[in-house]
């Protein structure tokens, strides 16, 4: 062993010989030699014998066919002009279709007898897949007015959630004391509250008017209410006049008797054309909880009602909340007519009257 610093030179004609090695490595025998901690000896009685060499594998070129190698494109299923064309119109993958033709080219008739292989078959070509159904001349004049609605009318919203808890409790208090002779709806009480917040805010109940190169706003001394009702033909709008001036029985009878007619078709025109503010209601619908509605022309306002809602609201009890029942109101106004402002001072009258029922019993 050499000292750290001294010269190494008597190593420089070092060989494997010198250490008992051989010259050459057996072939394949390399790798157990690097790992072995002494030369394996033959005189030891417990050595394997030593193996043979296996020889060396021969390296085999793959089998080619000699032909030219094809691009994805060049490997797709050939087919005839004609097949092809008619797989277009009935929608057949030709990847599903085995030719027939020569060369396994696919023909027309592979086409016409291929019969896809899942559960349903594409539906016969040429069946109509829509129905035209002619426009009636309601809803054609239902469309034209709607359309200039939207066209002329700049249309803003405005919603507010509102309490009808006291309202569905005066409601059930009055019917139980009708003895059947009548059956007060939520929208009965929402006609009438709608009416004595237009009296309170008569921009609301006002109408955009063009008459003989004139143009001005009419304001309304009565309100005329328009309840939309939905009918076979189409949406119509019969009027309830002169609300403020009648009660919740009268109002609750008009109601379903030009609910009844309109949908039978028996309205009189003066029944339903006019009306100064109008209410949309789908509260029938527990699936609507608001919506906007069209204003109906020349009116200036309508308003929309959902459905009513179990709402969870702060209380002071031990349960911290209280379950309160409210509906969602949208108002729908007429820019030309009723300023921003204005629809909000409408709706805040609005809630005020149906969040208190009794005054509008006064």
């Amino acid at each position: 062993m050499a000292e750290e610093g001294t010269d190494v030179s008597a190593f420089d004609d070092f060989t494997v010989e010198d250490a008992g090695g051989e010259s050459k490595a057996k072939e394949g025998s390399g790798q157990e030699a690097a790992n072995a901690s002494e030369p394996p000896s033959n005189s030891s009685k417990t050595a394997p014998a030593p193996a043979e060499a296996s020889p060396a594998p021969q390296a085999q070129e793959t089998e080619s066919s000699g032909e030219r190698l094809q691009t994805a494109l060049q490997r797709q299923p050939k087919l005839s002009p004609a097949a092809q064309k008619l797989a277009l119109e009935k929608g057949v993958a030709i990847s599903q279709v085995k030719g027939t033709g020569r060369g396994g080219v696919i023909t027309k008739e592979d086409i016409e007898k291929f019969k896809p292989a899942g559960p349903a078959a594409a539906a016969p070509a040429g069946l109509p897949t829509y129905e035209d159904v002619p426009a009636s001349s309601m809803r054609k004049t239902i469309a034209a007015r709607l359309t200039q609605s939207m066209n002329e009318n700049p249309h803003y919203f405005v919603a507010s959630s509102i309490s009808v808890s006291k309202l569905m409790k005066l409601r059930q208090a009055l019917n139980s004391a009708a003895d059947a002779k009548y059956k007060l709806s939520v929208n009965d009480f929402l006609v009438k509250a709608l009416a004595a917040a237009a009296r309170k805010v008569p921009a609301a109940n006002s109408s955009w008017r063009e008459e003989n190169g004139n143009v001005f706003v009419r304001q309304h001394n009565t309100v005329d209410v328009s309840v939309a009702v939905a009918t076979p033909v189409g949406l119509m709008t019969p009027i309830v006049k002169n609300v403020n001036g009648t009660g919740l029985e009268s109002i609750s009878s008009q109601i379903k008797e030009l609910g009844k007619r309109a949908r039978d078709g028996k309205l009189k025109p003066e029944e339903y054309q006019g009306g100064t503010i109008t209410i949309s209601n789908m509260g029938m619908n527990a699936a609507i909880d608001r919506f906007t509605a069209v204003i109906n022309p020349p009116q200036a306002c309508i308003i929309a009602v959902g459905a009513v809602k179990k709402v969870a609201v702060p209380s002071e009890n031990e349960d911290g909340i209280e379950w309160d029942e409210q509906i969602v109101i949208t108002g729908s106004f007429d820019h030309k007519v009723v300023d921003g402002a204005v629809g909000g001072e409408f709706m805040k009258e609005l809630k005020a009257a149906i969040e208190n029922p009794l005054s509008l019993m006064l």
